[in-house]
């Protein structure tokens, strides 16, 4: 299911959002709750070192220095601390009166070395606990220095106390954490639910001005002026497929427009002809020349709609394309020979300068129409008693081909619009009904087709040349 950009967005802040706060209270919980338990076990191994300070041996008798069973935290039931000695064969020394019969979880390490741990009491209730074995005072010990003492006079002391203090103040930081990120969360959605609203408004502006365009206003370009940076490539990128979509119905209403002019002026002549020849009897002579100037009107129309058949398909990627070896010389030669008779009566010189073993893997068909068009484009349009050359060369993979013929009176200015399609340098067309003006248009689509190009230029003044590049690979 697609998902809008907006809600994409509030997704993943959103997401992230709930990483880093979850990151975060953790981080936090651990190191509170570290520096919690840190400072209740401190508190614990004070309570022990200060009870193993105050235990002296009097020769078999253990005694301890002050009355320990009056220390407050000893006496409170609501969170009482516990405290257990024991001899080193188990025998319990002293006990918490509020243990009464019960017994510590003995917890033993090497000498002086506090152990801290977790046990549970005979009534199920959680304690922390250290344990710390030690060597007790000797009674006529002073403060200079002790007696030396032997390991079967270490004692074990484990001083308990209940933990719901703590436990409580870890839960309230808990649920302050998860109180607070909730919070947190919930002010994020709404202020990203802004944020992106604002952000993603010039989207919105560009798609309002995007509606209001229509097939009669493409002209029309958006604006956004405010948008931001990163908007701004869309914007453009927009604004010019605009311009390409104008330009493209433009085109094709001039297109629409040029054929139906070619269209209507053979078949103005076909009608003027006929009326003409209708308006009175004649005899069979002269309707057999009013036939023949139909039937040489409509040989043309039919040309026409070929071309315009071919140059539809070949838009529509509707032309298969066989490849085969050619030799091009003798390819512009056959072109050629059907108007070689004409053009001789005019004294036209041909020159084919294409090297008889040349070939070119190309589609024979439709480089026939090209060459073939060409060169009909040059036989009209070559002065009296002018030269049509034709040369070819290779360069690296691809082969170059030139049609050149004197004569021409083009401009510059001309010259690049040749290849369009209906395009003709006579504009009042008068001419329509012998040249429909597709020729070289369909010689730069049939080009395209094989991956090659064509160009036109004036090389020197009255000489024109169409020159072809064709893909053609040295394997070839």
């Amino acid at each position: 299911m697609t998902r809008s950009l907006r809600t994409r967005l509030l997704t993943r802040i959103i997401v992230a959002t709930i990483l880093l706060l979850t990151i975060f209270s953790l981080t936090v919980y651990l190191v509170i709750r570290s520096a919690l338990v840190k400072q209740f076990d401190t508190s614990l191994a004070s309570v022990a070192r200060i009870l193993a300070a105050s235990v002296e041996l009097d020769g078999d008798e253990i005694e301890l220095e002050f009355e320990v069973r009056k220390m407050p935290e000893f006496q409170s039931a609501k969170h009482p601390t516990y405290y257990q000695l024991w001899k080193p064969d188990g025998t319990v020394v002293a006990r918490s009166p509020l243990l009464g019969a019960d017994d510590l979880a003995r917890l033993e390490g090497g000498v002086d070395a506090l152990v801290f741990g977790k046990s549970r009491m005979p009534d199920n209730r959680p304690v922390r606990a250290v344990g710390l074995k030690f060597k007790p005072r000797a009674a006529d010990s002073d403060e200079e220095g002790h007696p030396h003492l032997t390991a079967e006079q270490t004692l074990t002391l484990v001083v308990a106390r209940d933990p719901s203090d703590l436990m409580s103040q870890l839960r309230f930081l808990r649920w302050l954490l998860l109180t607070a990120s909730a919070a947190v969360i919930t002010l994020s959605l709404l202020i990203a639910a802004v944020v992106v609203r604002q952000g993603l408004r010039p989207l919105n502006s560009i798609a309002g001005e995007i509606a209001a365009i229509s097939q009669e206003s493409l002209t029309t370009r958006i604006g956004a002026e405010s948008a931001p940076s990163e908007v701004v490539p869309i914007k453009d990128r927009l604004n010019d497929l605009l311009a390409r979509l104008e330009d493209a119905f433009n085109r094709e209403r001039r297109f629409t427009a040029d054929v139906a002019h070619e269209l209507r002026t053979p078949l103005a002549g076909l009608r003027s002809t006929i009326e003409v020849t209708l308006s009175r009897a004649r005899d069979t002579a002269e309707y057999q020349t009013a036939l023949s100037d139909c039937l040489g009107i409509v040989e043309n129309m039919h040309i026409m709609v070929s071309n315009l058949l071919t140059l539809a398909r070949l838009d529509a990627h509707q032309v298969t394309l066989r490849t085969e070896q050619i030799r091009l010389a003798e390819l512009v030669n056959s072109s050629w020979r059907p108007l070689r008779d004409k053009a001789e009566q005019r004294g036209i010189a041909f020159e084919n300068h294409i090297p008889v073993d040349l070939t070119c893997q190309s589609d024979p068909e439709h480089l026939s129409i090209v060459f073939r068009n060409l060169l009909e484009n040059a036989a009209e349009y070559t002065n009296q008693a002018g030269q049509i050359r034709i040369a070819a060369q290779r360069t690296g993979d691809s082969l170059q081909v030139t049609f050149s013929n004197t004569g021409c009176k083009l401009t510059a200015e001309q010259v690049s619009k040749v290849l369009d399609s209906f395009w003709r340098a006579d504009e009042s067309r008068s001419d329509a009904t012998v040249h429909s003006g597709l020729g070289l248009a369909l010689v730069k689509r049939i080009i395209t087709a094989l991956n090659g190009a064509v160009t036109a230029q004036i090389d020197k003044p009255g000489t024109f040349t169409i020159e072809l590049t064709l893909p053609c690979p040295r394997t070839q």
